[in-house]
């Protein structure tokens, strides 16, 4: 890292920088206090047996008879007062579930996490990466790539491999439909869920699933090495992407609400989740299959599960359309020379930049913010207009 990033920095930046880790360092505190919680009880001590029924096992395991049902591969109105074993459980197929949705109970302690780094990605692309006495010409010590790579290492590391698969934002949306299903037993708390993901995505163009989404940051992190350089430089076009990704939304609801199949409660994300990797849960092989591939066409591809499978990304999409903080170009300053558009790897600057009515998926990496020789790039208040202008004369 250059060292001249910080000696460029005034002190109004270092001021915001300040505060930044005092309220930052407060939400990890507070989430430790507040949000770690007991340790989840294991199948043994719960002593349940396929002599109960699901009335009588759902309520330890914090689901609905719905829920316990669907895992269980049974229809979701099965009898919930009948032992299990009389409905064909066996005692195996019992403990299997038991462990499965164990595994996925939330740690409260990663959604005060998601809003530190949410925080830490919007202090660092509105008010200090870019350095205010640093001139246009000194334009490539902007934003240092290596914040957003450590952001993206410590996002993988504790909101996966440490804390497990839940919550994410995937979760956030999918469980707010399979709850209208009575697959969750508290509506209100799957709505809040879902609505905190949405407002982080909303604070900033998906800084959420660009900067803290554990699974977006492996891919990022794949994506940023200097390999296949060539390749990467060809991508498909974003109406391909986001038409299988809305399709598989569509088949997912279809199929959840019982519409098509004839069976409720299906949900086909379930076979497709690659945040199973955090808890080393691969208990489909489209699964492992689905995780291996977004890793490994990831290093040509630009984020291929959030563009292409996630339905979060596909909903939080439709929020960026009011997004708070985004890339902002000054029109009258832009020369469309093109530097910000080859810098960025989703497609979404240049969309901009010719104003295409359909703009692609911006994950707030920060690429195209220092390569524009003219400074018509921002990332700043949607509801403001950058001043490239006022910009290049203080420079």
């Amino acid at each position: 890292m250059k060292t001249e990033y910080f000696k460029r920095l005034s002190k109004a930046q270092l001021y915001w920088a300040a505060a930044g880790i005092v309220v930052i360092t407060a939400l990890v505190i507070l989430g430790v206090i507040f949000g770690r919680g007991g340790e989840a009880p294991g199948a043994e001590e719960l002593a349940i047996t396929a002599d109960m029924t699901i009335g009588e096992i759902a309520p330890k395991l914090d689901v609905t008879g719905k829920s316990m049902a669907r895992e269980l591969d049974l229809p979701l109105d099965a009898p919930k007062n009948v032992p299990v074993k009389e409905l064909g459980v066996t005692e195996e197929t019992l403990e299997e579930m038991v462990h499965h949705l164990i595994g996925h109970r939330e740690s409260n302690l990663k959604y005060y996490l998601y809003g530190a780094i949410v925080l830490w990605g919007w202090l660092f692309l509105v008010k200090i990466g870019r350095p205010k006495n640093a001139p246009l010409k000194e334009r490539k010590i902007w934003y240092p790539r290596i914040f957003y790579v450590v952001t993206l290492i410590l996002s993988a590391v504790f909101l996966g491999f440490l804390l497990g698969k839940s919550p994410n934002p995937m979760e956030g949306g999918v469980k707010l439909f399979k709850t209208m299903v009575g697959l969750y037993p508290d509506t209100m708390v799957r709505i809040a869920a879902f609505l905190f993901f949405i407002a982080l995505a909303v604070v900033g163009n998906k800084i959420v699933c660009g900067w803290a989404c554990p699974f977006g940051s492996l891919q990022e992190l794949i994506y940023s090495l200097p390999l296949f350089k060539k390749l990467k430089k060809k991508s498909v076009p974003f109406a391909v992407t986001n038409t299988i990704r809305a399709v598989l939304f569509v088949v997912m609801l279809l199929l959840l609400f019982g519409v098509v199949g004839g069976k409720k409660g299906y949900v086909l994300y379930h076979a497709l989740n690659p945040f199973n990797l955090f808890n080393l849960d691969f208990e489909l092989p489209s699964i492992l299959i689905t995780t291996v591939a977004s890793l490994v066409i990831g290093a040509v591809m630009y984020r291929p599960f959030c563009r292409l499978i996630c339905p979060f990304g596909f909903i939080s999409w439709f929020a960026e359309c009011i997004s708070l903080y985004r890339i902002r170009i000054d029109k009258n300053a832009c020369t469309q020379c093109g530097a910000c558009i080859r810098a960025c790897p989703s497609g979404t600057t240049g969309a901009r930049v010719y104003e295409k009515k359909v703009v692609p998926d911006c994950f707030s990496c920060a690429r195209c913010l220092n390569v524009c020789p003219e400074d018509a790039l921002d990332y700043g208040c949607a509801l403001l207009k950058p001043k490239a202008g006022e910009k290049k004369k203080a420079a």
